[in-house]
């Protein structure tokens, strides 16, 4: 008989949101396993946030943080969600990355924490590590989960699909009771075996799904594992539509979309066109550079389609000295300068990209979503904090409050988590006999890509939406045969998770027919 693997939890996905349960969890006694696609569990959306994390700027409130969320959120905002993260967030952040996890975050001369402005905030209210905070919160979470006992840590495990006993179980009056996980089945790269993770409580922390679109800032893995396991499972999902592109992306044929951080118009860099004038005032007259990410990216490609040109330029060197740059932005500098691409004396070339997914697996206060013992966290959920559209480093602080919660009702409700007998879930049976065509996984991912971007993107339309879900349904079902006639691979897991989120935002475009926040009807 196949082997399985028992724990208390279950955690999948390694970011931030992720390792604050882990640990939490693992402190109280708990045994947790975390399981990662990638073979280092560093890589996470988490790993590649540039900007910061909000804290409490000076004369700072929660009424005037819940105010800034509320107002980029354009009304969505889920207003409990918003009271309780502005509540209890700075708390939050002291106690666990100040004090527990020792962060060192930027300073002043003075030796008080450097707080910067960003987008859509009233007051500098982020703390940072330069521009590469979220690398050095993630390395300083590794680092914990690695050497706490009680955590096992698993990578190049691909999470296949949630054990669900109305699903998975051999008794078929499980079909009656109420939808819930019992762990998952974990593809081991190496070996290609399927793992049993029999878990009494299970949270998904796979992150977001950036790269269902042809430009993203998002690393390889964001491709809606999480948002498509979940949903295949029956849990509810919510506000998908809300794809939030970060205005700033850089652009170079021959370079990747990397993010250029909100910091940097934060510090006073101002939108350019093609003949250098500054054009978002034209926009949003008020917030102007400023302006929320929403406004930002569709100010931007508007100027991109009314001049022809493929880009737009982020000018930073007019307004701080070379060495001021180099120093606030270093991984910026050094990113740009591999493509002769010197900000400290000329312009940026930028475009938008996917960036941020609002909406995902619906989740209450405590990060529980509708299935009995699964739990949501970090950008895979949708606790509607970020209603229509995200303020600007709020990400991984919505990370950090939920995962946080997360744990701790899991620790308040241990006895309603019973330990699942592994003899009522039977092990994976492997349909497929040869390795999937690495060229046609890469061809239908492409196409997946391309009609996200060309018809579920910054601007949408019916016509655009209509044709999107007819080919989009159409390239399921033969991607649905493809990946039961073949072995399991990352590759093709992520394939058929791919066009899963692929068709679940743009539905959810299709049927909300109001322009607002991030998503837009033309």
């Amino acid at each position: 008989m196949q082997e399985y693997i028992e724990c208390d939890v279950l955690i999948i996905g390694s970011g931030v949101a992720g390792c604050i349960a882990a640990l939490q969890l693992a402190d109280a006694g708990i045994k947790v396993v975390m399981a990662t696609r990638s073979s280092n569990p560093e890589e996470s959306n988490t790993f590649y946030a540039q900007g910061g994390i909000v804290y409490e700027g000076k004369g700072d409130s929660p009424e005037l943080l819940a105010k800034d969320i509320l107002h980029a959120g354009a009304g969505y905002c889920n207003p409990q969600a918003v009271e309780l993260l502005a509540k209890i967030a700075p708390r939050l952040v002291r106690s666990l990355f100040l004090e527990k996890l020792s962060i060192p975050f930027d300073r002043t001369p003075s030796g008080e924490l450097s707080l910067v402005l960003e987008g859509g905030h009233t007051i500098a209210r982020i703390i940072h590590a330069a521009d590469s905070t979220g690398k050095l919160i993630e390395t300083h979470l590794i680092s914990a989960v690695k050497s706490n006992a009680n955590i096992t840590l698993l990578t190049g495990r691909t999470a296949v699909d949630l054990l669900t006993p109305a699903h998975h179980s051999k008794n078929r009056l499980s079909v009656y009771d109420p939808l819930s996980c019992n762990g998952a089945f974990l593809l081991d790269q190496e070996s290609g075996r399927v793992e049993r993770v029999l878990a009494r409580a299970t949270i998904l922390a796979t992150g977001g799904l950036g790269q269902i679109f042809l430009r993203t800032t998002n690393p390889a893995g964001a491709r809606g594992d999480g948002l498509s396991i979940a949903y295949r499972a029956g849990a509810r999902v919510i506000n998908c539509e809300f794809v939030q592109f970060h205005p700033t992306a850089f652009y170079h044929p021959n370079a990747p979309f990397f993010l250029i951080s909100e910091a940097v118009r934060g510090a006073g860099a101002h939108l350019l066109d093609a003949k250098g004038n500054q054009f978002m005032q034209k926009y949003d007259p008020e917030w102007k550079d400023l302006a929320p990410r929403d406004v930002v990216a569709r100010s931007i490609h508007q100027e991109m389609l009314t001049s022809g040109n493929t880009n737009v330029y982020l000018d930073i060197a007019s307004h701080l000295p070379a060495g001021d740059i180099r120093a606030r932005f270093p991984s910026i500098y050094e990113k740009c300068l591999e493509y002769d691409v010197d900000i400290t004396y000329e312009p940026i070339p930028i475009v938008p990209a996917a960036h941020y997914f609002c909406g995902g697996v619906w989740v209450d206060l405590w990060g529980r979503t509708t299935l009995n013992h699964l739990y949501a966290v970090g950008e895979v959920a949708c606790t509607g904090l970020h209603g229509a559209n995200r303020l600007a480093s709020t990400s991984l602080l919505e990370g950090v409050v939920w995962g946080y919660r997360a744990a701790e009702n899991f620790l308040d409700t241990l006895k309603e988590h019973p330990q699942p007998a592994a003899d009522d879930i039977p092990p994976w049976r492997e349909t497929g006999t040869e390795m999937p065509d690495s060229a046609l996984i890469n061809q239908d991912m492409s196409v997946i890509k391309n009609i996200m971007w060309n018809y579920t993107g910054l601007i949408r339309t019916t016509e655009r939406l209509q044709r999107a879900m007819r080919e989009l349904r159409h390239l399921e079902s033969e991607i649905e045969r493809f990946y039961r006639a073949v072995k399991l691979t990352d590759d093709i897991i992520g394939l058929r998770n791919a066009v899963r989120a692929a068709i679940i935002v743009t539905i959810s475009a299709w049927e909300n027919t109001t322009s607002v926040g991030c998503h837009f009807r033309q």
